[in-house]
């Protein structure tokens, strides 16, 4: 019995371990997107709940193309975390990666990297923080803690290399882009003010969520993501 149960377990944890491989890539099967997805989202759940058992995440991850690539649902009847295909992409967003990434071979890599790979887990942190605080999302505060959530579960997952060829990649794309901000005015109030009209616009929203990733990846204070996990919980007012 317990020589099955240790079978179960290594075939468990082998089959985490290629999801992860297979993600940080440009995906073309559908199908083999959500699978992968899937594992990686009930790994990231599984660990809040050895962190705090209270803390209830229920979820799903679905294929659904649309302009906001990839997105956190929670006003549904179903909380669902959206996925983008790059086939199904349309062509100005193609279009976008291919300028700020430097042609067409690294805009395919770009999406894959941060697409296919480094937003899931944001996603999921704007999942937590909705059952934690309620809907909050909309604001550059929101966007940086979910930054700081998908940083720090991916190097726990020993992503480290992944991690830097998106940081590579979020200099070099981001130092391309025109600073939105008008002169007087914090990118903080900026974005929290204008969030649906900077959604919209991948110059902008870029802008700002490339800035996010560097100063996150450069941040040598963060905490590991159990601690910061348990941080931001103790620190924040549950939901009425």
């Amino acid at each position: 019995m317990k020589k099955q149960i240790l079978i179960i377990a290594l075939l468990f944890c082998s089959s985490i371990s290629i999801a992860q491989k297979e993600w940080f890539s440009t995906f073309s099967d559908s199908t083999a997107l959500v699978k992968q997805a899937n594992l990686i989202s009930d790994t990231f759940i599984k660990d809040i709940t050895k962190i705090s058992p209270k803390t209830i995440l229920v979820l799903k991850t679905r294929l659904n193309t649309t302009p906001y690539l990839i997105y956190y649902d929670g006003e549904g009847k179903e909380k669902t975390a959206n996925l983008p295909l790059w086939s199904q992409v349309i062509p100005q967003q193609k279009a976008f990666f291919y300028e700020v990434s430097g042609g067409e071979v690294a805009g395919k890599e770009v999406f894959g990297l941060f697409f296919n790979g480094f937003y899931l887990p944001h996603e999921l942190g704007h999942a937590l923080q909705h059952e934690v605080e309620g809907n909050v999302l909309g604001s550059y505060e929101s966007e940086y803690l979910a930054n700081c959530i998908a940083m720090l579960w991916w190097k726990k997952q020993g992503k480290q290399k992944e991690l830097e060829k998106c940081y590579r990649y979020a200099k070099k794309m981001w130092a391309k882009l025109p600073n939105p901000i008008p002169e007087g005015t914090s990118i903080q109030s900026y974005f929290s003010e204008n969030y649906q009209q900077a959604s919209q616009n991948p110059y902008i929203y870029g802008y700002m969520q490339f800035l996010q990733f560097i100063t996150i990846y450069e941040d040598a204070s963060l905490p590991k993501f159990d601690t910061y996990i348990k941080r931001y919980l103790a620190a924040t007012p549950k939901k009425k």
